[in-house]
């Protein structure tokens, strides 16, 4: 077990009072009553734990985890070979930002390879939510310490997207699970361009191996590669390279151009990982695009 405290899941059903959520149990199935692999949940940070209560269908928070998602299809058998450290740690919570600029662009970074976790995977930036923080605290602290920008609380209407159950390995084909998160994706507004705020991007070479800016069309396409199917991916005659800031161990950033395919590859079942947007990006990102459909403003939520 970790030394350091950490925010866990708690589930909260049918009034009863909270309960840890354990790390071979589906926290989205928790609230599923058909199997479902999304449903709607409010959430609340209660005595330094991350409560989950069902809400009214339209009034919640959407919380989704793949079709392939390995708790999901755990055997009895699979749960028991768990070594019994990683089965005490219960489920972590993490905080993502979506960022956007106020020219509708997006930021996401590409993580480092030499990191356990997702490797070479493109996420926004973001990591785990630390004692007394709040998930916005949380948000911008690691937002700063991945990429050097500093935000102010009081100028980003921070808007819980929705929540993920990610789980690492992704899939059982590639091994039991090693991490069990509900990562928290949360939408930040910026009064700056893309360019502004570009100049202030210092990334931390640690966890940060390259940085992108994009736009709706190329997340249209992102999204459209769904993992775990084989429909079609929606190009909308972009262009076969991508332009990012490639990150030197140093920290410096230097223009570069990565094939698009990096950007719409779909997570192997097997075999080493690629480059590619994690699936609980595509999820977040698909929400974001809903955001900017709706004409309505966006209502600050925290």
């Amino acid at each position: 077990m970790d030394k350091v405290r950490r925010i866990l899941v708690h589930i909260c059903k049918d009034r009863a009072a909270p309960q840890r959520a354990q790390f071979v149990q589906s926290v989205t199935g928790h609230f599923s009553e058909r199997g479902d692999d999304e449903v709607e949940v409010s959430c609340s940070l209660e005595k330094q734990q991350f409560v989950l209560y069902r809400a009214d269908r339209g009034r919640g928070t959407p919380l989704k985890r793949p079709a392939f998602c390995p708790i999901k299809h755990l055997s009895v058998t699979e749960a028991a070979a768990i070594p019994l450290d990683v089965q005490q740690r219960g489920v972590d919570v993490g905080v993502a930002i979506i960022l956007q600029t106020a020219n509708q662009r997006v930021l996401l970074t590409r993580r480092a390879k030499e990191l356990r976790i997702f490797p070479n995977v493109w996420v926004p930036p973001g990591g785990h939510l630390e004692p007394d923080e709040t998930l916005l605290e949380a948000g911008l602290r690691e937002l700063q310490e991945e990429t050097g920008l500093r935000l102010e609380p009081q100028g980003v209407s921070p808007k819980v997207l929705g929540l993920w159950e990610s789980v690492f390995p992704p899939m059982l084909s590639r091994g039991l699970p090693q991490r069990h998160h509900i990562v928290v994706y949360m939408l930040l507004l910026s009064p700056l361009s893309h360019l502004q705020l570009q100049a202030s991007l210092s990334p931390s070479p640690a966890e940060v191996s390259a940085c992108l800016w994009a736009d709706s069309r190329l997340v249209r396409a992102v999204v459209s590669a769904v993992d775990g199917e084989d429909g079609d991916v929606h190009l909308q005659d972009l262009q076969s390279s991508v332009s990012v800031s490639q990150v030197s161990s140093e920290g410096a950033l230097s223009d570069s151009t990565l094939p698009l395919e990096a950007f719409v590859s779909r997570a192997p079942v097997s075999g080493p990982d690629v480059e590619r947007v994690s699936t609980g990006t595509k999820f977040a990102l698909e929400l974001w695009l809903k955001t900017l459909e709706d004409p309505r403003p966006l209502t600050p939520d925290l």
